[in-house]
């Protein structure tokens, strides 16, 4: 099956979610195999029917935001390395976010939801599906964040530079290049922190000027003392054992042209030993990380990272239930619906 072709699979449902109405996005999960499996980040948990997932994913955050539309800018197709097909999407969704969602506040303003969303594809349909949803991001646009403050940026994370995300080409031999260079970076980045930042080599894998946009809560870094400044350092002294438990964790590669992806659940393990990150306190307890990410290379170097981390699954694994927090936090504020009339 040719890129173009596993991509139109999703072509009924992605438009679908942008030229909203009714329920024609349930209809467009009709491509869908009767047994694929949903799995989607924390609250939700995994279902396996199509019309529970919509409905209890979908429907709550469309009658929270009216107006919904799905935005994505990066469709990326390929085998990975165990000949299984996947769709990797990034993108958001977006609307005018009138009533409470997962007891955040309404802000009577447009809001942004970024995602990820991994499709595994057999014959003709979906079989399984892999998402995070960054909803620490639309906790931080009503101001109703819980938990510690991020180190990064926060933002409106872009699409790619190039504007070639939604149109990604390129010949096999350049899809097998980027393959390579993501797999050898992220070995030499295991280096480290048992050898010194240098092990990692990071003027060799990553441009002077490259992004990484984080998830809300950890935010965007600019360059490597940026990345390292408000992502690496903390996050290796919270769990230095990085890469050393990979029972139990899997990894898929794919990639197209010069854009890559993997996705994992989970695709890391390690241990909680030291202080530092997120404002957790060492609790000595080993967690497992869902991260769904994309790379684009530019002249042979990583330029642009796009990085999103199940961090309320993370919370959760130590006991620290942030929805309960979010109430407390925000029990002052009103959860009623917000009308706005049409400005005149």
């Amino acid at each position: 099956m040719s890129h173009a072709r596993t991509k139109e699979l999703l072509a009924p449902w992605r438009e679908a979610l942008y030229n909203l109405e009714g329920d024609r996005p349930l209809a467009a999960l009709e491509t869908v195999a009767p047994d694929a499996r949903f799995r989607m980040c924390h609250p939700f948990g995994d279902f396996d029917q199509a019309g529970a997932f919509y409905r209890t994913v979908f429907v709550p955050l469309i009658q929270a935001w009216p107006d919904l539309e799905r935005r994505d800018y990066i469709l990326l197709a390929e085998k990975d390395e165990d000949g299984a097909l996947w769709v990797g999407c990034a993108g958001f969704y977006t609307g005018t976010f009138l009533a409470p969602w997962l007891d955040i506040p309404p802000t009577g303003l447009q809001s942004h939801l970024r995602f990820h969303e991994f499709y595994r594809i057999e014959g003709d349909r979906v079989v399984e599906l892999q998402a995070i949803w960054d909803i620490p991001e639309v906790m931080l646009q009503a101001n109703a964040w819980p938990l510690a403050p991020s180190l990064g940026r926060e933002w409106h994370v872009p699409a790619p530079a190039t504007g070639d995300g939604l149109r990604i080409s390129g010949s096999e031999e350049q899809a097998q290049a980027t393959r390579r260079h993501v797999v050898e970076m992220l070995e030499h980045m295991k280096r480290h922190p048992d050898q010194g930042p240098e092990a990692m080599q990071m003027e060799r894998f990553w441009h002077e000027k490259f992004s990484w946009y984080g998830p809300a809560g950890i935010g965007t870094g600019r360059g490597v003392a940026g990345f390292r400044h408000w992502h690496q350092i903390p996050f290796l002294r919270a769990m230095p054992d990085r890469g050393k438990h990979n029972q139990n964790t899997n990894q898929h590669f794919f990639t197209e042209g010069a854009y890559a992806a993997v996705t994992g659940w989970p695709n890391m393990a390690q241990t909680l030993s030291g202080d530092g990150w997120l404002g957790i306190a060492p609790t000595g307890k080993r967690v497992t990380l869902r991260s769904l990410d994309f790379w684009r290379l530019e002249k042979g170097r990583i330029r642009e990272n796009w990085v999103l981390v199940d961090l309320l699954d993370l919370f959760q694994q130590i006991g620290v239930d942030v929805f309960a927090r979010l109430r407390e936090f925000n029990k002052r504020r009103s959860l009623n619906p917000i009308d706005l009339k049409k400005g005149y």
